[in-house]
């Protein structure tokens, strides 16, 4: 009697509650590996654009459309730009990271001194707005050196930290076909293609031009509201 009572009973949970879970469930994966997903950002490699515990928007539809759960192209229509945000898995270690495309494919590049060359011309450089320079916490600005950065027609932020040791010199290095690099805007403290090498296009994963939300980890993850929803250069 007991068993005959529980069959039913089972059935109907399985067909009214878990199944449309399961199904609400797979669906929103699917959408978030597919279409749109965001990113924690755990490091300080992209301040002062991106800072820790800044949750990132990433749009994986501004390039192509891949299998879901996989890095699989279906079609593509775009190629990342130079001076645009993206998310991809580091050669490396497969890890996901966040970094700012400086090299498109068959670009020459060299760092000298943490100045780019970009096919021998020299990067232009100019005094950082005081806003973005602001989002770092004022006790932490004199141990850092802040720029505007502008490679052919794009600007953004760039940070060094002279007290680190770190690669300020690179190359001059080719992009092979096929591949992008990648710096942090943090450049004296980023694992970036001066490390792990030039990243793949299969590789990329979307690009990212909005924080979505920010938690400030010192202040026992209290929210930085000036940051949500706040665009990226």
């Amino acid at each position: 009697m007991k068993t005959s009572r529980w069959k039913p009973a089972a059935r109907r949970f399985w067909i009214e509650w878990l199944m449309p879970c399961l199904i609400i469930v797979l669906v929103t994966t699917t959408l978030r590996s597919a279409l749109a997903d965001w990113n924690d950002v755990p490091t300080g490699s992209m301040k002062p654009t991106i800072l820790e515990g800044d949750r990132v928007w990433v749009n994986k539809l501004a390039y192509d459309l891949k299998v879901p759960f996989t890095t699989w192209h279906l079609a593509e229509w775009s190629e990342p730009q130079r001076g645009e945000v993206v998310v991809f898995f580091s050669p490396a270690n497969g890890q996901r990271m966040v970094k700012r495309v400086i090299g498109l494919p068959g670009d020459t590049l060299e760092l000298r001194d943490n100045r780019l060359l970009l096919n021998g011309r020299a990067g232009d450089y100019a005094a950082l707005d005081p806003l973005t320079v602001n989002a770092i916490p004022s006790a932490q600005q004199p141990r850092h050196d802040f720029a505007s950065e502008q490679l052919a027609e794009r600007k953004h932020p760039v940070m060094a930290t002279p007290a680190l040791s770190a690669m300020r010199s690179f190359g001059p290095t080719t992009v092979p076909a096929g591949h992008y690099f990648m710096l942090g805007d943090n450049r004296d403290n980023s694992l970036d293609s001066r490390y792990f090498g030039p990243v793949s296009r299969e590789k990329i994963v979307g690009r990212s031009t909005a924080v979505v939300l920010s938690l400030d980890r010192e202040r026992c993850f209290a929210p930085r509201w000036e940051r949500f929803f706040k665009a990226m250069r």
